[in-house]
């Protein structure tokens, strides 16, 4: 696998941080861009004009990452040259479909399943119940097939979110890669590091992903009672306060993350599932053990693939990582750095929630708040 990686960026234009001379021979580009850059088509036309025969993969973001660098207002440009593997890639508008389930079981049955290694899928942020998509894929795919990718996001405005294959980024669209080939292998490992505070609280009234009551009390009264002067900067503030859901005694807690809230239904709305008659908990930020998260998530993912180096690594972390650790924010991408090594090239973006196994053998789910790796390697 050969790649190379070009940044546009507003005041300085487009910056090369490696070129392998793929210009003709790259079959897949990843870009990873701001949702005012991504939305104009004249970036969009530079790069195909830059590689010609490759299919264009990508989303808006609320930041790109390229090496162990985080931009803002950006476009990260990955070429990829595979030597063995193939891939087909298809889209779909949300117009189309009844639900996330079903967008999800429609994406799954129009790709091949014959030699089918793995499924990378990039999905509208602000729109789509994540957790129904990811049943509605799974359901239609065999269980050995892996899935992971990321929901697009909008910086910290909530406005919209764009995805696209081979096309001008769109709203409303869901994208997915589909690899084939026994050559390829993939990792993934996706973690957190928050701290819960406070009790633990019974859902006592929800739909889907959206949250009404918590222990026969309005959820939405309860969270900015939590939050104090920052519940004034709901939804955005609330990436700094995600909940906890867990489901059985003993099982890992799925971290959820607001994305819009109503006053007047007295409602928060969140990425993913929020199953009546689970329990929640408040979490709030700890630096080091986000930090630490990284490390494991990018561990794990290293592992999977027999502890050799990826040839690319994409990470995807939650925007609210990003609102916490600020200045410190490049020390994830240094921590997969670390774990890696300079031979990998690793891209990525912060997202409005995050699709993989929490590792090797488990199932896949939608996270928020967790960085979540997916590291190739051919052989």
């Amino acid at each position: 696998m050969n790649t190379e990686q070009n940044i546009w960026e507003k005041d300085k234009g487009w910056l090369y941080t490696h070129v392998n001379g793929l210009k003709n021979d790259a079959q897949l580009v990843c870009v990873f861009g701001s949702t005012a850059i991504c939305e104009g088509q004249n970036v969009f036309q530079e790069i195909k004009k830059l590689y010609p025969e490759a299919h264009i993969f990508g989303c808006s973001t609320a930041g790109e990452i390229c090496g162990t660098r985080v931009y803002d207002d950006s476009v990260v440009v990955t070429a990829i040259q595979f030597e063995s593997t193939h891939f087909t890639g298809t889209k779909i508008k949300l117009g189309d479909t009844t639900s996330s389930f079903d967008a999800g079981e429609q994406l799954a049955r129009s790709i091949d399943r014959e030699n089918l290694t793995h499924v990378f899928i990039l999905s509208d942020g602000l729109k789509v119940n994540g957790s129904e998509l990811v049943k509605g894929l799974t359901k239609h795919l065999p269980k050995e097939i892996t899935i992971t990718g990321g929901l697009a996001a909008d910086g910290e405005r909530f406005g919209k979110t764009l995805v696209c294959w081979d096309d001008i980024p769109e709203k409303d669209t869901i994208a997915l890669v589909g690899f084939y080939g026994k050559n390829l292998k993939i990792g993934y490992g996706s973690m957190g590091g928050w701290d819960p505070f406070g009790p633990e609280r019974l859902i006592t009234k929800s739909n889907e992903n959206i949250l009404y009551e918590l222990d026969g009390k309005s959820a939405l009264e309860i969270y900015k009672l939590y939050l104090g002067e920052h519940a004034k900067g709901l939804p955005a503030t609330g990436l700094l306060f995600p909940l906890s859901i867990r489901t059985k005694d003993g099982e890992t807690g799925i971290v959820r993350t607001i994305l819009s809230i109503d006053d007047k239904e007295k409602s928060m709305t969140f990425a993913g599932d929020i199953p009546e008659g689970s329990y929640a908990r408040f979490m709030k930020a700890n630096f080091e053990r986000l930090i630490d998260g990284a490390h494991g998530a990018a561990k794990t993912s290293y592992g999977a693939i027999g502890n050799r180096s990826p040839d690319l690594a994409i990470l995807i972390s939650c925007v609210g990582r990003k609102l916490v650790l600020k200045q410190r924010t490049e020390e994830e991408a240094e921590a997969a750095r670390d774990i890696f090594g300079s031979h990998t090239t690793m891209t990525g973006f912060y997202s409005y929630g995050e699709i993989s196994p929490f590792m090797p053998g488990a199932n896949c789910s939608l996270h928020n708040q967790t960085m979540t790796i997916t590291t190739f390697v051919e052989e």
